[in-house]
């Protein structure tokens, strides 16, 4: 079976960077911090992937139920709460395979029943674009879905063990984020995780810093476009063609640069 986080795209994609990464990322070690500011930043990036997903509450709300301790009505902030509670595990954890279900349980604490968090889904996966109610995909087939997710993460391990460039370490974290969702291996949430899969990844490579790259916030604001971009590989699992991964690949390092 050929790799699922695939090497052979990286020249190419570091041929059509226009961003220096290791300048823009050093812009973000080197800005003050606030006590506030952990809370802040992931505020923002929780409710900016919970909007993705179609929730209703804006982020600047969100935030001032984050800082300012504002209350809103439950349904407006278990599932984002939730999503929160997963990054601050991640925070306070080392990406594996038993703390990752660990983030899923608590992601998906509102989204599915006890006996489906944390655990491969059991039915067949269609991926909806929940702007529009289209069918983006269809997700692996159940009966590749536990080979699928298992060599992921031999595969995802073997790249934590790897000492990498930091454009790697983009490169990586960018096609990590787009293997897992098109495995679509849960139930539900598998959106959410994945930006946060994303991130965590860059944490174990970068340190505690790169829970400051705005990436989901880029990946709302340019949502057309992140749906698009996935889209680009095609509709079906066993079909997909990663030749045209390249655009969604170079979202998050533009990630880096789009607030300033």
């Amino acid at each position: 079976m050929d790799k699922l986080i695939k090497p052979e795209h990286f020249a190419t994609w570091k041929s059509m960077l226009d961003i220096d990464i290791r300048q823009s990322f050093s812009s973000i070690e080197q800005f003050v911090l606030e006590p506030h500011s952990f809370t802040f930043y992931t505020s923002v990036s929780v409710m900016s992937s919970s909007k993705i997903e179609g929730e209703p509450m804006e982020v600047d709300s969100y935030v001032k139920h984050k800082m300012l301790h504002i209350e809103y009505l439950p349904e407006l902030t278990e599932k984002p709460n939730d999503l929160y509670n997963a990054y601050l595990f991640a925070h306070e954890n080392e990406l594996n395979r038993s703390h990752f279900l660990q983030a899923h349980r608590l992601i998906a604490a509102h989204l599915l029943p006890a006996d489906q968090r944390g655990v491969l889904r059991k039915t067949e996966m269609l991926v909806m674009e929940h702007k529009t109610g289209r069918i983006q995909y269809e997700a692996a087939p159940l009966s590749m879905v536990a080979d699928r997710y298992d060599a992921f993460w031999r595969e995802l391990e073997d790249l934590l063990q790897q000492d990498l460039t930091i454009e790697e370490v983009f490169y990586y974290a960018s096609f990590i984020h787009l293997a897992f969702v098109n495995i679509h291996p849960f139930s539900d949430g598998n959106g959410r995780i994945s930006r946060l899969l994303e991130k965590w990844f860059l944490r174990e490579k970068l340190g505690e810093r790169a829970w400051y790259i705005p990436s989901e916030r880029y990946y709302y604001q340019h949502i057309n476009a992140y749906y698009k971009n996935l889209a680009r590989l095609g509709l079906f699992y066993e079909a997909l063609d990663y030749e045209k991964a390249v655009p969604f690949l170079l979202m998050l390092p533009q990630s880096l640069t789009f607030e300033r």
